[in-house]
């Protein structure tokens, strides 16, 4: 296994082991999940119903504020004088353009292919802002919304949480990387106490929750197209078939490491989606692309307060709250494992590179995917080629993909290399939350140490489980969307009391400090040796900052 940063031998004296009865608590709650889905799918289908609505009515507007709030930080991290604060000393870890698509990787999945050929359709269909559904505004709002959710408000949940982290673990000098250490750090709560524990049992349900959306969305539309391929029944051996393929991928990568599995998947796939969108965008209507994605670009950015602030007082708020909110918590489930990955792989960098490597980076990704690929569902409705929002409301997304691609130039080509690139997608993004949940659930791992290959092995055969218990029982949509928004519920409060620390180390670590000398600090850790986290000697206020 190659790793890129010796730990220090203080740190080697104390050997990493497993977390047993984080580990045992976690997989009771995980097979409790499994069979209650299996033996009453009914049932949990209805009271994953109500407890959406209830989840949603009650906190839209929270964390519709919170997440504008996020917005604003990051920027202002990026044009501050406290986004040149160097996190650590030393040389980067990584080059800038594989760090970024990991990071990419890690805050996305798969699910972009999906969301990207249909999202707008689900829009035009039931628009937001109380726009009439399927009349021209709505179809010009539909990839603007599209852009939105995937777009400023998600990027900036990872990079508040990644900052916060990197903060903690690189500047601090905290030795143990995990969500209930910060929250240590912050409040006082002890990491090995019944709070610390509970943490660190929530953030593992609450990453298995995350993936679920991803694993089934991805799973039921490989299933749908590659029976058409091949003429195959679209079966539950098949998708099982196929989740069993992706774990192995995924397992594969996991077990040679960070930098010889992830950093090759993360940069393998970010090019094979920025290569689908391309060549949509040259064989498809290349100018009506070009046009579409550039009026909804400046649609979002126009509309951009009142989208990230619409709670529609006199109506019920549908549109906010089984879209705009659920996307939220879909970002605020994945932030703790994106959290702790942004500061294990950030060594070297500045605060203001890691928020722009996020904001901007991740949004304008996306953007260019979505564009291209949204772009041309829409073209095929206006030509009246295929109505896709007729499939997606009768048949589904997985069929209105299938569909589409039919109608793509060597389709048959085109629809294996999507599928490809899809699995490599997901691989890679289960990998990156493999790791973190094996790195949270060993004890005394020192930085630059990698968790043993054989519980990133055990973890990755989990993450499959509650995905295929879903897709066996045929539960909805909303189901899947249940598991994400009740399992990041307590994330939500987590989060923002990790914003809270980070504010408040700021404040006191630099608020009497010039930029210059800000920046002189910077470039001297640049040229520095590496200092694992623990070795520092520099005087931090290391008191609880509630």
């Amino acid at each position: 296994m190659k790793i890129s940063a010796k730990a220090s031998p203080m740190a080697e004296q104390v050997r990493p082991s497993k977390d047993y009865l984080l580990i045992v608590v976690s997989v009771v709650s995980i097979f409790f999940t499994v069979f209650a889905l299996a033996a009453f799918p009914a049932r949990s289908e209805q009271v994953a119903s109500q407890l959406f609505e209830n989840a949603t009515h009650l906190l839209s507007a929270p964390v519709l504020l919170v997440f504008l709030a996020f917005v604003g930080g990051s920027l202002f991290i990026i044009f501050s004088k406290y986004g040149n604060i160097r996190l650590g000393s030393g040389k980067p870890q990584f080059k800038t353009l594989p760090w970024v698509f990991m990071f990419i990787c890690a805050g996305l999945s798969s699910a972009t292919l999906y969301w990207g050929l249909v999202e707008w359709a689900f829009y035009y269909n039931t628009p937001g802002l109380n726009i009439p559904a399927q009349s021209p505004q709505a179809l010009e709002m539909s990839i603007a919304y599209a852009f939105f959710h995937w777009g400023f408000g998600t990027w900036a949940c990872y990079a508040v949480g990644g900052m916060a982290m990197a903060y903690y673990y690189h500047v601090r000098k905290h030795s143990k990387l995990s969500l209930a250490g910060i929250i240590e750090a912050i409040t006082g709560f002890r990491a090995n106490g019944p709070i610390g524990r509970l943490i660190d049992i929530l953030f593992l349900i609450g990453t298995f929750g995350g993936l679920t959306v991803t694993m089934v969305v991805t799973t039921q539309t490989f299933s749908n197209s590659l029976a058409n391929l091949t003429g195959l029944p679209n079966t539950f051996a098949m998708q099982a078939g196929i989740v069993l393929l992706i774990t192995s991928i995924f397992s594969l990568s996991s077990y040679i490491g960070l930098e010889g599995g992830m950093q090759r998947l993360a940069t393998m796939v970010c090019w094979g989606a920025l290569f689908c969108a391309l060549a949509v965008l040259v064989v498809g209507p290349t100018g009506f692309i070009v046009k579409n994605t550039v009026n909804g670009v400046g649609l979002m950015f126009s509309n951009f307060l009142h989208m990230s602030l619409f709670t529609d007082p006199a109506g019920d708020g549908e549109f906010t709250r089984n879209w705009t909110v659920f996307y939220w918590f879909w970002a605020i489930s994945y932030t703790p494992a994106v959290s702790i990955f942004v500061a294990r792989v950030s060594r070297g960098r500045t605060l203001k590179e890691v928020s722009a490597a996020l904001l901007l980076g991740g949004s304008v990704s996306c953007w260019a995917i979505f564009g291209s690929l949204s772009g041309y569902g829409i073209d095929q409705l206006l030509n009246g080629v295929l109505d896709v929002p007729a499939l997606v409301a009768s048949q589904g997304g997985e069929v209105a993909i299938t569909q589409l691609l039919n109608g793509f130039p060597l389709s048959g080509l085109a629809t294996a290399f999507y599928l490809f690139v899809m699995v490599i997608f997901l691989a890679s993004h289960v990998d990156a939350s493999a790791y973190t949940v094996a790195a949270a659930t060993t004890r005394n791992l020192a930085d630059g140490r990698d968790p043993s290959p054989f519980l990133r092995l055990f973890w990755c055969v989990m993450l499959a489980l509650v995905p295929l218990t879903m897709i066996a029982n045929h539960l909805s949509l909303k189901t899947v969307k249940t598991s994400v928004i009740l399992t990041s519920i307590p994330f939500f409060f987590l989060l923002m009391v990790m914003a809270y620390g980070f504010i408040r180390w700021l404040y006191l670590d630099y608020r009497h400090r010039s930029g210059e000398d800000i920046e002189t600090e910077s470039r001297r850790l640049a040229g520095g040796t590496f200092a694992a986290p623990g070795a520092s000697n520099k005087d931090w206020n290391d008191e609880v900052v509630v």
